[in-house]
């Protein structure tokens, strides 16, 4: 199936690189005849000058300025195709490598990144080699931010199902999910604050002194320099042109501070806005069955979202013609160009200004569920999860494994937590597989109460908020030993247990930066005060006193353990979960190892 899955995405790059060389040929072919064109006119003014012919001259320029207009405009489309197609390659090159080698080009989310929240940090979830490096196909900001949010914390029964549903469907749709990926590849390299740059542009009034008089002037002041044109040809009123032209620059000159704020800000982002219309384009068109992409794409087509946007780019960019200092001037004395134009985006923005901040959300969300959407088509043995009603906590998997391991490194294992309330201890030597299998239920967890496919064969879970404590941290700049900083992380479970709805916690070696005494006594006081207040969750420990508690609370409190088996000298570990205590330890076989005898 792997290999079935690879072919595909080979077979594509193949088909898109032939395209992307088709188009680029194309282009070089229309650069050629635009030089070719440029000889021509050179040709033809060169024969209009030695024959004094002007209409020559005259006809030569319109007629190859026209055919080179052309040409260019021409030209850019193949080059917009050459550069879709070339994208495209690199998504579906993009996939083989995050399969075989699990690499993404996308960002990896280290920026969201945070020591101090319920999970992240100690289930990698951001970063590198991190759960939101395997799955985002995220390019835009708001679609990083997006699934950032969805990763970092759990959303209710029903938009998970909503969720799982569109996974579904975008599965099964790959090519248009590849397709509006290539569209959108761009945006991961663009400007990241141009996009908000231009939001709160768009929320921020124009206040242009006199808009409502310089808008209706703009309508006839070209039929006024037109008719003082023609006022100083047919009689002797040669400086009035000048006049008008003068007071037209003056008019514009003296709204310069709002064209200059406007320019800042947009000026360069109508042909990003361009490409941005074709993804939304692409999102409107397409036919779905999924509630909740129907509900996304109704939203786009409701506002013309496509169209709108495609608007804004057109108006940008012919505000951007003023940048030829000529033709600027040109069209300032003619149109007051500068003032027309972001007139018209003005009145843009006042139609249109939430549309596009609610039309980028709708994308970001298209984004997110795309990158949920890759595992399922990437691995497609992986369980869509049930959630699970009950006031109980249910948690149960068959063969779930870790989705950041290799899959021929991966050991499976299979859990059983069903509408109860229980902890679990679990025991074991060192390595011999206990944070990685907290770490696996964690993660899995996570991907699930998202909307995602988890890496296992079945997966039942009720919406449940997990707690780590794992990776405890000192902070030279905050002052904060080890010891302070795993109180810190008690404080935060005990006081989510009592205000967080249905916490799961994981915790792994509880205490460990104090002596053994003190670190079982309050390892077990904690444990009891979890009991008592009917929290769920497991505790992984080398310290086998604590695996008592099950005597004390055979009801509430039940045993795991991971052992190693002892052969010739040598460790074999099998990191299979098992039911009651460990009872092999490996800590003096390993210091031996690295040449320190423990006598015993």
């Amino acid at each position: 199936m792997k290999q079935d899955i690879l072919n595909t995405y080979r077979k594509n790059a193949d088909v898109a690189q032939a395209e992307a060389d088709r188009f680029k040929k194309q282009a070089n072919n229309y650069s050629l005849m635009r030089l070719g064109i440029f000889a021509l006119f050179i040709a033809g003014v060169s024969v209009g000058v030695a024959s004094n012919n002007f209409a020559v001259i005259a006809i030569t320029t319109i007629l190859l300025v026209l055919i080179f207009v052309a040409l260019v405009k021409r030209q850019s489309e193949f080059e917009r195709e050459r550069d879709y197609y070339t994208d495209l390659v690199s998504i579906n090159k993009n996939e083989i490598d995050s399969i075989e080698y699990y690499e993404n080009l996308y960002y990896n989310g280290d920026r969201y990144s945070n020591d101090k929240h319920f999970y992240t940090s100690d289930l990698d979830i951001f970063g590198k080699a991190s759960l939101f490096n395997l799955i985002n196909r995220a390019a835009t900001v708001p679609g990083n931010n997006k699934l950032a949010a969805w990763l970092s914390a759990p959303t209710d029964k029903p938009t998970i199902l909503q969720r799982q549903e569109a996974v579904r469907e975008l599965a099964v749709k790959s090519n248009w999910k590849l397709e509006l990926q290539a569209l959108l590849l761009f945006a991961k390299t663009a400007d990241l604050l141009q996009l908000s740059n231009l939001i709160k542009y768009l929320g921020l009034p124009l206040n242009l002194p006199g808009e409502g008089w310089i808008k209706k002037y703009c309508h006839v002041a070209p039929f006024v320099t037109v008719a003082a044109i023609l006022l100083s040809a047919f009689f002797d009123a040669k400086a009035l042109p000048v006049l008008v032209a003068v007071a037209h620059l003056g008019l514009v000159a003296s709204r310069a501070a709002q064209i200059k704020k406007a320019d800042l800000v947009i000026g360069k982002i109508g042909d990003t806005l361009g490409k941005y219309a074709q993804a939304f384009k692409k999102a409107e068109d397409e036919k779905w069955q999924s509630a909740y992409c129907a509900g996304l794409s109704s939203q786009l087509k409701e506002k013309q979202t496509s169209e709108e946007i495609k608007e804004l780019s057109r108006l940008i960019n012919k505000f951007n013609s003023r940048l030829n200092l000529l033709v600027g001037s040109v069209l300032n004395i003619f149109f007051l160009w500068d003032l027309k134009q972001i007139i018209a985006i003005e009145e843009w923005k006042r139609a249109n200004k939430q549309n596009l901040e609610d039309a980028f959300d709708v994308l970001a969300e298209y984004e997110a569920l795309i990158s949920l959407a890759s595992l399922h088509t990437n691995y497609p043995n992986w369980a869509i999860p049930q959630i699970a009603d009950g006031e109980g906590y249910t948690l149960a998997a068959q063969n779930i494994g870790h989705p950041l391991i290799q899959p021929y490194k991966r050991v499976v294992n299979s859990y059983e937590l069903r509408d109860t309330f229980q902890v679990d201890i679990i025991t074991g030597s060192n390595m011999a597989g206990k944070s990685t299998f907290l770490r696996t239920i964690g993660i899995n967890t996570v991907l699930a109460l998202c909307g995602a496919p988890v890496c296992a064969d079945v997966m039942d879970v009720s919406v449940i908020n997990i707690i780590s404590y794992m990776r405890i941290k000192d902070s030279l700049n905050e002052s904060t030993s080890t010891f302070k900083a795993e109180l810190d992380r008690l404080q935060m479970l005990l006081g989510a247990v009592e205000t967080v709805p249905k916490v799961f916690f994981l915790v792994d070696e509880m205490l460990r930066g104090t002596n053994s005494v003190d670190k079982y006594l309050g390892s077990k006081a904690v444990i009891e005060q979890l009991i008592a207040k009917r929290a769920v969750g497991m505790v992984a420990t080398h310290d086998l006193q604590i695996a008592r508690l099950e005597d004390k609370y055979p009801a509430y409190v039940r045993n795991y353990y991971f052992d190693i088996q002892v052969q010739n000298g040598e460790m074999l570990f099998d990191y299979k979960l098992k039911h009651g205590e460990c009872k092999t330890f490996n800590a003096s076989l390993l210091l031996k190892q690295i040449g320190i005898n423990v006598e015993g």
